[in-house]
């Protein structure tokens, strides 16, 4: 049996796991690399890419950084998600918010670090990063569509470094970029409908408090629609080898979303959606190992 202290100890350990959202930040390392692997740099051996201390230095970069990039969300959020997510605010708070600003610290300067290894451009571009993360929870959230569209960007940056680093410029790659961006943007308009009452008494300016849900649900249906039209792209115009099946399943649970989105009314409804469009996401890391079934048999030499 644990002791006291330990219990304590063991929850405050949890809570702050819950507030860096430790297993989105592994999902997105697992994600720099599997897209390394299989689409960025596919002609390379594997062993070469999963031993580059570079590449490996990028992923741990930003990976402290999202880290820290959720602990000053969550610093930001602290009062709205008291509204919006009561629960997991209540395990958030067994840190303290003096622990939690020391930890975001540490966590950019250790990136910053990292990144001085690689290059001057990488410094620039986790500076960059962290400053981007910092005033968007700060600031941009607060304000309609651009909060969103800023969002989105900073969730898929941590591709966009990988993928100046092999210099891969095939369309192949902004094709993906697109329907994941359209993706996550779709999803980040969906939370904002989700989290209504704490952004209404927070004062913050979502596109759903300023403009209305129905105009808010016709903006996500829109997006939804148009991310089919990558899916389609990289079912039809390019080799993804049997990851066509992932779009196909996509252009499935897209159809299945909005049928729900514009039937929806409640809270529990749109974080239903919500979580459909992050099962899309996570179901997409995975699929990029269909792309070539047989590389570790082909490329482990």
């Amino acid at each position: 049996m644990l002791s006291r202290k330990n219990k304590l100890l063991l929850f405050k350990l949890l809570s702050l796991f819950s507030v860096v959202r430790g297993y989105n930040v592994l999902i997105i390392t697992l994600a720099q690399y599997l897209a390394s692997i299989y689409i960025l740099a596919p002609d390379w051996p594997l062993r070469k890419v999963v031993l580059d201390i570079n590449l490996f230095l990028i992923v741990t970069a930003s990976a402290l950084v999202i880290a820290a990039g959720y602990i000053i969300n969550n610093f930001y959020d602290a009062e709205k998600d008291l509204i919006n997510k009561p629960t997991k605010s209540m395990l958030d708070r067994l840190v303290s918010q003096k622990f939690k600003l020391t930890t975001y610290f540490v966590l950019n300067f250790v990136s910053i670090v990292a990144a001085s290894y690689i290059s001057f451009k990488a410094v620039v571009f986790f500076s960059a990063y962290i400053f981007g993360i910092w005033i968007y929870s700060h600031k941009l959230k607060r304000i309609p569509l651009l909060g969103n569209l800023v969002s989105a960007t900073l969730a898929i940056s941590p591709f966009f470094v990988v993928f100046v680093y092999y210099k891969n410029f095939e369309p192949v790659i902004f094709v993906h970029a697109i329907f994941l961006f359209l993706l996550i943007l779709s999803r980040e308009i969906i939370k904002d409908l989700e989290n209504l009452a704490g952004d209404i008494a927070q004062n913050y300016k979502t596109f759903a408090v300023v403009y209305g849900v129905s105009k808010a649900k016709l903006l996500i249906g829109c997006l939804l629609l148009f991310t089919m039209i990558p899916a389609y792209l990289l079912i039809h115009d390019f080799k993804v080898g049997y990851m066509y099946l992932y779009f196909y399943l996509c252009i499935g649970l897209i159809l299945a979303v909005l049928v729900l989105l514009f039937r929806g009314t409640s809270k529990k409804q749109y974080v239903y959606m919500h979580n459909l469009l992050k099962l899309i996401i996570v179901l997409g890391v995975f699929s990029i190992l269909l792309i070539d079934v047989d590389l570790v048999l082909n490329r482990v030499i």
